[in-house]
């Protein structure tokens, strides 16, 4: 790659944060442990398909050789309904913290993700002091519908995924009506649409494999460099008064 050597065309940057994308931090060895993926799924109910949904997932996620852990939503309080030092919420932000993928399955309901399905992402912040929670760990969402395919919930989750600065693979997966697609003891039957959920773990294992060693770097932001030496310029400023 061959390096800018002209920046005066750059007046509104601060050179000394500009840094050139470096092609050898992207080439660094490869942990060997199984990726970690964190699967969250949004309904209580005792028949619930998002779950039976988000459990198809995780054996294809073991399959293909990742250790996959849950969240039980239930017991969750609502968000800022108690302080974070509730047990539950707790348990997610340690799960979140310990990932490095999840995968989100949420129920359509008025054409939107579930409450439950919300109130799991919100209680994850976007940072705690310096760490962030979700920065670059990879996503995949999935959605269940009781009706015709929709692609609603996972638009959404897409959306927050983005916020809470995750990266969120290609792939995703809409099952239709969904009380069709299980039989009696739960398991998903053979569809197109359990094709593409296999489609969906698969990928989703590829993409964590391949940014997990990498996420510090590519999460590693201009502004935020310049932001961090402002405040520690302003620090030693103080210490000097």
């Amino acid at each position: 790659m061959k390096r800018a050597t002209v920046l005066s065309d750059l007046p509104a940057a601060s050179l000394e944060h500009l840094r050139q994308p470096d092609p050898d931090a992207l080439r660094v060895s490869f942990s060997s442990h199984p990726p970690r993926i964190l699967v969250l799924y949004g309904s209580l109910r005792t028949v619930s398909y998002s779950r039976l949904l988000a459990e198809e997932a995780g054996r294809l996620l073991t399959h293909f050789g990742a250790e996959v852990r849950f969240f039980n939503p239930e017991g969750l309080p609502l968000p800022d309904a108690t302080p974070a030092s509730h047990p539950k919420v707790q348990e997610l932000r340690e799960l979140s913290l310990w990932s490095e993928g999840q995968v989100w399955v949420s129920p359509e309901r008025h054409g939107a993700m579930s409450g439950i399905m919300k109130a799991q992402i919100d209680w994850i912040p976007l940072s705690v002091g310096s760490v962030r929670p979700t920065q670059g760990r990879t996503l995949a969402v999935m959605q269940v519908s009781g009706g015709s395919q929709s692609f609603n919930a996972v638009n959404q989750m897409r959306i927050l995924g983005r916020w809470m600065r995750m990266i969120t693979i290609p792939n995703q997966s809409s099952v239709a009506k969904a009380y069709q697609e299980f039989d009696t003891d739960g398991r998903m039957k053979p569809s197109s649409y359990y094709d593409r959920v296999v489609d969906v773990t698969e990928e989703l294992v590829k993409f964590t494999l391949l940014t997990r060693d990498i996420s510090g770097y590519l999460t590693d932001r201009y502004s935020e460099r310049k932001e961090e030496a402002e405040k520690l310029e302003q620090r030693v400023g103080l210490k000097r008064i």
